[in-house]
């Protein structure tokens, strides 16, 4: 349903509302009407994919709005799709719509592909568990003595298993490099129970995982290619790629395929977003706000990019194990006091900040330093250590260190 308001000056604005389908040929006649009436301005809602056809037939034609469902749905009684249009029509001609952020298209083509290998990455890892699951079953204890199970002495082993090979002697010696240090706890280990079953699911399953990591492997050169070709025909104030991804791999945590990851669900120009809260609040990576009758409370983190969120704290728990970093350190105050998941979240939300300033200010990431919050107010820390001091039972006494005498 589509509902056209034409503004009159001095009269009410009048109301056309026509219907269409859904086909190619029907959203082109959508869009020959609204050539016809000289619209400028469409809004519409962000309704699962649906959008996406029309999107791409009218962008670049109209100024185009893509709302938020939810934002305009609050008020009741408009529960038919010819009042909806004829209410979000409303809407934009008062201006009381907000536009949802919308890539260019060569970043949504990007986005398709990032969350594409994300998928694919899943199934992966459900693929190996179920490996894992059938080794168990034959009472095959390989994962109790090999760190990884699919590496590459674990492969051989299983094809070894799926032909045939029962000897626990001979799988123990497919073993490489470090693993034959553990050859004799290998022999235990793959004594098993082995039969005809397991054989074919294993065969099912380690063909299945080939596939997948076949797919990886294409998802990953089709990103790099597409972001090459991009990067030839540059746009201005538009930051390459290439150096995007240079860019944020000075961030500790950040390697190049969550580079690849991150900036397809961000773009790389920042203009789009004012400020880094504005960034932080629509990836939904910043607290939440609930406060009644002057209180505050505890408040989730709002929804936002479930894709981009996901990977923004798998950095932060990569930064957090790092040493002599800001980031590290941040991750480590947070841990001790509110817990690992809660640290995991207000270090990837720092790192999206970053991000942000990097991309936009095109400089690398400066390094603050581990020792970062001691140098921000070292008396503080002082008073902290001398009580802590004190309460295991010791008389502390400073003394302001003397400084070196320059030399004569």
């Amino acid at each position: 349903m589509v509902c056209a308001l034409k503004a009159q000056k001095g009269r009410k604005a009048t109301k056309e509302v026509r219907l269409f389908g859904t086909m190619t040929r029907d959203l082109l006649a959508l869009a020959d009407w609204l050539r016809q009436l000289k619209v400028t301005h469409v809004a519409m809602e962000s309704t699962g994919v649906f959008w996406k056809p029309i999107y791409n037939l009218l962008e670049g034609e109209f100024e185009i709005l893509l709302v938020n469902a939810h934002h305009i749905k609050q008020v009741p009684g408009r529960k038919t799709d010819v009042k909806d249009c004829e209410w979000i029509a409303d809407l934009l001609q008062h201006g009381l719509l907000k536009a949802s952020f919308v890539p260019p298209k060569p970043v949504r083509e990007l986005r398709d592909l990032t969350r594409q290998r994300a998928e694919i990455t899943d199934d992966k890892t459900k693929i190996a568990n179920r490996i894992q699951k059938v080794l168990e079953d034959a009472n095959i204890k390989l994962s109790s003595v090999a760190s990884d199970v699919l590496g590459a002495s674990g492969r051989d082993m299983i094809q070894a298993i799926i032909a045939g090979e029962e000897d626990p002697a001979n799988l123990a010696e497919l073993a490489r490099r470090r693993l034959r240090g553990k050859i004799p706890e290998l022999k235990f280990a793959l004594q098993g129970t082995v039969n005809d079953h397991h054989r074919f699911m294993l065969n099912l399953l380690f063909k299945q995982l080939q596939s997948l990591e076949s797919i990886l492997d294409q998802l990953t050169c089709r990103i790099v290619e597409v972001m090459t070709r991009e990067d030839a025909q540059p746009s201005e104030g538009v930051l390459p790629f290439q150096e995007s991804v240079r860019l944020l791999e000075t961030i500790p945590g950040i390697r190049t395929l969550a580079a690849q990851t991150i900036l397809p669900e961000i773009g790389t120009d920042m203009s789009q977003f004012p400020t880094d809260g504005n960034l932080s609040s629509w990836a939904g990576i910043s607290s939440g706000n609930n406060e009644s009758a002057g209180k505050r409370r505890n408040a989730k983190t709002p929804k936002g990019n479930r894709w981009l969120r996901r990977i923004l704290v798998q950095v932060a728990l990569a930064a957090g194990r790092t040493k002599d970093t800001y980031l590290g350190s941040q991750y480590r105050r947070f841990a001790a006091r509110r817990g690992k998941n809660k640290a995991a979240v207000a270090v990837a939300h720092t790192i999206l900040v970053i991000i942000y300033h990097v991309l936009k200010t095109r400089k690398p990431y400066h390094e603050l330093g581990a020792d970062y919050f001691d140098r921000l107010d070292p008396e503080r820390l002082t008073r902290k250590l001398v009580k802590r001091l004190e309460s295991l039972g010791h008389k502390v006494t400073l003394e302001p260190a003397e400084k070196a005498m320059p030399a004569a």
